[in-house]
Order: C-alpha cells, then sequence, then structure tokens
C-alpha cells in the first residue's frame, strides 16, 4: 500500500480503504469479495468525513491514474476494482506496512543514475520515486537504503521504465566515518522521529480508549483503523527500517509501529463489518465509466 505523499486526502484515504478491505490476501482476507460499487465508497469515504463529490474526483484521478478501473457487481451496480498495477503497488506497500524487521539483510543497496538532459522529466520521476522508498542521499546522484529493500526498488524502477536509467550496488558500508554519523547524514532523523511522535499523539490515545472497551461497534472500529492506517502507511517509506543500532537513544519508531501492530489486530476485523454491511447494502445501477 504506497500512495502519494499527503495524507488524510479522499484519493489516499480510498487507496487506504482499497488496500487494508478491497482485495484478497492474508492481510486483506477479510475485505470486499469483488469491485466496490460507487454507492459503498461514497458510504465507507462518508464516515471518514468525506463528501459524495470528493469521492467520485478522487475516483476519477485513480483511474486516469491506472490504479483502479471501472466494473459491475454482480447485480449490475457500478463499480471499481483494483487494475493488476493497482494489485503490486498494494502488495509491495504490505511488506512494508505489515512486515517485521526479522531475518533482513544487513548492508545497504545504492542506487545511482544517469538520464540525459533530454528526459530531465524522468531525472525528477527517479529521485522523486527513491524518495518514496525511504532512499537517503549519500552524495550527488548516489541514493542508498537497507539492502532489504533492493527487491522492491528492482520492482518499483522496472513497473515505472525507469530500469534503464540507474544502476544497483549492494554492499557494506566500509568507512571512513562511522556508519552511525553517515546514517544521521543520509537521512534527517530529526523529521522522521517527529513524524513518528505525530502520529503517536494522535494515535496512542485511540489505542488507549479502545482498550478500554469491551464492544467493537463495526462503524466506529472501521473509522478508527482506516485512519490509523492512513496515517501509519507513509511512515514505513519515510523510515525505511533502518537497523535499530545506527538510530538515536529512545528512537519512537519502535513505540509507533506497536501502537500500529496493536490498533491493527484490535479493530481491524471488527471494522472489516462495517465493510461487508455497506457493500451489501441497495446500489443503484449507475455509469461507473
Amino acid at each position: 500500500m504506497n500512495d502519494e505523499q499527503a495524507q488524510a486526502t479522499p484519493r489516499s484515504l480510498i487507496v487506504t480503504l482499497y488496500g487494508a478491505y478491497g482485495r484478497g490476501g492474508a492481510e486483506t482476507s477479510g475485505g470486499a469479495p469483488g469491485p466496490v460499487p460507487v454507492a459503498a465508497l461514497i458510504r465507507l469515504l462518508g464516515v471518514l468525513g468525506v463528501d459524495p463529490p470528493s469521492v467520485r474526483s478522487a475516483v476519477s484521478r485513480l483511474k486516469r491514474r491506472g490504479l483502479l478501473v471501472p466494473e459491475r457487481t454482480l447485480a449490475g451496480a457500478a463499480a471499481y476494482g483494483l487494475s493488476d498495477a493497482g494489485h503490486q503497488l498494494l502488495a509491495d506497500g504490505d511488506r512494508r506496512i505489515f512486515g517485521r524487521p526479522a531475518g533482513r539483510p544487513e548492508g545497504w543497496v545504492l542506487a545511482v543514475f544517469s538520464v540525459p538532459e533530454a528526459e530531465r522529466h524522468k531525472r525528477h520521476l527517479l529521485r522523486s520515486r527513491l524518495a518514496r522508498l525511504g532512499f537517503g542521499t549519500a552524495a550527488p546522484g548516489v541514493w542508498i537504503a537497507p539492502a532489504h529493500l533492493y527487491e522492491e526498488t528492482r520492482h518499483t524502477l522496472e513497473r515505472l521504465q525507469l530500469a534503464d536509467y540507474a544502476d544497483l550496488f549492494t554492499g557494506e558500508h566500509a568507512g571512513f566515518t562511522p556508519t552511525a554519523q553517515a546514517v544521521a547524514r543520509w537521512w534527517d532523523l530529526d523529521a522522521l522521529a517527529a513524524r513518528h511522535r505525530a502520529f503517536l499523539t494522535v494515535h496512542e490515545p485511540v489505542l488507549s480508549r479502545w482498550t478500554r472497551r469491551r464492544t467493537l461497534p463495526p462503524e466506529a472500529a472501521y473509522r478508527d483503523y482506516l485512519l490509523a492506517l492512513d496515517a501509519w502507511r507513509r511512515l514505513p517509506y519515510a523510515d525505511p527500517g533502518l537497523p535499530p543500532h545506527l538510530l538515536p537513544a529512545n528512537w519512537p519508531g519502535g513505540r509507533a509501529a506497536e501502537v500500529f501492530a496493536r490498533l491493527h489486530a484490535r479493530l481491524r476485523d471488527a471494522g472489516a463489518r462495517y465493510v461487508h454491511e455497506a457493500m451489501a447494502g441497495p446500489h443503484r445501477t449507475q455509469d461507473a465509466g
């Protein structure tokens, strides 16, 4: 599940909704069994404060980007499903959002690229995609990330037809600056820590409230889970899983990950019941094109 950096926009929330409930798979079982009707999208986003025109506009943009495709439900209602590219994008995101650091390879992956001046728009695209993948900057034109991001980086550059402009290398940091100091130069750790703390400020009290509750009302569980997932899913990209021994003391990333994991375990399945309710409601036949 990966998308633009802007948070809690209608487009971002729709991508988060499909990532959580709009497909099959280990992390998404219990979600929508087929394409999501337009009327259900409007209802599900309405719970999050998004009005119908904003839903339709966001869906149109996602369709133009090739992530959603118009379909029909078995009853003939207008609906949208994920394209193949949309499925791949969300599958890549799953490994970040729901993955665990155990067993990750050590070392680093370097991306070095050269783009002709006549195609400088692709240079900007390369830089922006590497940044979204969580790469730091080791030197001008040299981007660095933990080695476990190699496969995802390769898939992303191939999917965007940028592989011809880049070379990837894997290896160790051999000097001369101590690696922990170099990491602090390659990434803005203060900014990353601030993002983790911002997540905790909003969602740790939410977890506390749900921990005290004995019941799990589906609509409230869906709302709080989707907002938490939408906020969380960008953090594993901004902070790409840097080795803990290279991070400052009292790094808040581990606590933020724990809060999200507990919210996921507590609320996701209850929220799925609300999604099924919205999917089962009456949906008028209308144009999904």
